[in-house]
């Protein structure tokens, strides 16, 4: 009955795919205001071309998989591609690569500024999301989370859709720079989200009686609005939905007993490759481990459909019977329904929370 449980939710593609990676358009068109920036106005519709391809290859690391170890692409996803000490060398192999295609209209150093601006772009925009980028690795392993934006926020991208447009029909870079200014803007507004609402978790957490050990708040899908706040008290995470406009508001969560081995795994061999995999996976998760004992499932409570909610969006299924040296299993969550987009658009509103 638990093997049938686990096959009814096997892998899919839905919004767990969608979170493993910043969307396309916003790295592409952050990644081409920049490079625009330095454009003359013969070049402007090249130069930002040049811009938004260097601005989505850090992400061809995604290739990085294999099929005997399920969570390999853990490691190297967000890693050497996004870090700050690799900006100049891929910005060369893109600017290489690229160069035969435009060598009649510019030279090798404009090709290679442009890719370089479009390319430095990407890993620190990662940093901004809580998914977790090695932007200093060789030196460091450290999953940087800033927390101050959402994987796919339209409120962001949008408008710097309109102005590349903008700067494209007109031939004007002062577009360009509007682009960036709103860049900046927002991802400060997200800061200064994330610090009301990390005053409203604390709030929230001292009045149930609670020492917050640890407290994580990351933006919900597509807004800085409405996020889910994480805080473990004892050996018990806390979770809830905070919505931070003119004042906050909560909406009440659940709850899940943080991962431990001896109270939920102590008959797994501490050896073998599924224990060894599941410390690889908590790396990944920054430790916000807990268990779902229906499914064998290790999970990474950081990400869940809704806010509010547990629910996993992807996890390491376990299985205590088998080989030593095997795996253990990658699993992703599905999109939602509608029933959850309306509890969802509920706490958005406002109409699913209460005043603090």
């Amino acid at each position: 009955q638990a093997e049938d449980g686990i096959r009814d939710r096997s892998p899919s593609r839905g919004l767990g795919d969608v979170y493993k990676r910043q969307d396309p358009i916003s790295q592409g068109t952050v990644g081409a205001a920049f490079a625009q920036s330095t454009a003359s106005k013969n070049n402007i519709i090249r130069i930002g071309f040049i811009g938004f391809l260097a601005a989505l290859t850090p992400d061809l690391d995604v290739l990085i998989r294999s099929s005997d170890d399920p969570i390999l692409f853990l490691e190297y996803h967000r890693q050497f591609s996004h870090s700050l000490f690799f900006i100049p060398f891929g910005s060369l192999i893109v600017a290489l690569l690229l160069f035969p295609f435009f060598k009649g209209s510019m030279c090798l150093k404009t090709v290679y500024v442009a890719s370089f601006l479009g390319y430095a772009t990407h890993g620190l925009l990662d940093a901004c999301t809580s998914y977790g980028t090695q932007l200093f690795w060789p030196f460091s392993d450290e999953r940087v989370t800033w927390n101050n934006i959402s994987i796919v926020d339209p409120l962001f991208t949008l408008p710097i859709v309109i102005l590349l447009i903008l700067a494209i029909t007109t031939r004007r870079r002062m577009f360009s720079f509007i682009a960036i200014g709103w860049i900046v803007f927002y991802l400060s507004l997200g800061f200064v989200q994330y610090e009301r609402t990390h005053t409203a978790a604390m709030q929230l957490a001292d009045s149930r009686g609670h020492d917050a050990e640890r407290l994580t708040l990351k933006p919900s899908f597509g807004n800085l609005i409405l996020w889910k706040s994480i805080y473990q008290h004892d050996d018990v995470y806390f979770v809830d939905a905070i919505r931070t406009v003119y004042s906050s508001t909560w909406c009440s969560g659940e709850s899940i007993r943080k991962f431990d081995y001896e109270y939920h795994l102590p008959s797994l061999d501490k050896n073998s490759q599924q224990a060894r995999d599941i410390e690889r996976f908590r790396w990944f998760s920054q430790d916000y481990l807990g268990y779902n004992e229906e499914d064998r499932l290790v999970t990474d409570i950081r990400y869940s459909m809704l806010p509010n909610q547990i629910t996993p969006m992807w996890g390491i299924v376990i299985d205590k019977n088998q080989n030593v040296d095997k795996h253990a299993s990658w699993w992703t969550g599905r999109s939602l329904d509608q029933n959850q987009l309306d509890l969802f658009k509920g706490m958005l509103s406002g109409k699913k929370c209460q005043d603090l």
